[in-house]
């Protein structure tokens, strides 16, 4: 595997994810959160976590540059969530998305991790526009989406399932080019 930055904010540091992950992933795909709002990935084992990242996260990294990442805090390195930009399967260009476990939601690391992939995905990786994917339910993520710009699209159902989406999308190339 090539060597990939790791990109830092005030409070956060944001780590492409790897095996060393395996038990925080574990630990995070299994939170009723993830469950209800992003869906059971058949996560039952840190081994199960550990071929998760081997199949779905470190062969996107090493296509695009990349994938997901664990975002931890400076202070004490505690694995707070991810945060990453996903080209996923049946939705058209790349998606931010982000979790947390329950303890570190609502203090503003979401948003902090996702506002720096923002930036990335536009100065480091060249994206001109960015989708996010969110269900009707989860109205957290939906409240994050706006705080960071994005726009609700449309709805959409992707292929093997039944659950109806809400697609946002941000235009990178307008806002970054308003500001500079």
């Amino acid at each position: 595997m090539g060597t990939y930055k790791t990109y830092e904010t005030e409070r956060l540091i944001l780590s492409p994810t790897g095996i060393e992950d395996a038990n925080f992933i574990y630990k995070l795909m299994n939170t009723d959160k993830w469950l209800k709002f992003i869906g059971d990935r058949k996560i039952k084992s840190v081994m199960d976590a550990k071929k998760y990242i081997e199949l779905k996260m470190l062969p996107q990294l090493e296509r695009l540059g990349y994938s997901n990442y664990t975002v931890s805090r400076k202070e004490d390195q505690c694995k707070l969530g991810v945060c990453g930009l996903y080209d996923r399967d049946g939705l058209e260009g790349i998606d931010i998305g982000f979790a947390f476990l329950p303890a570190f939601e609502g203090k503003g690391y979401a948003y902090e991790a996702a506002n720096k992939m923002k930036h990335m995905a536009y100065h480091e990786f060249d994206l001109k526009s960015l989708n996010a994917i969110t269900v009707k339910e989860n109205i957290s993520s939906q409240k994050l989406l706006d705080k960071l710009g994005m726009e609700l699209k449309e709805t959409k159902v992707l292929e093997n399932d039944e659950e109806e989406l809400l697609v946002y999308t941000l235009q990178l190339e307008n806002l970054y080019n308003q500001i500079t």
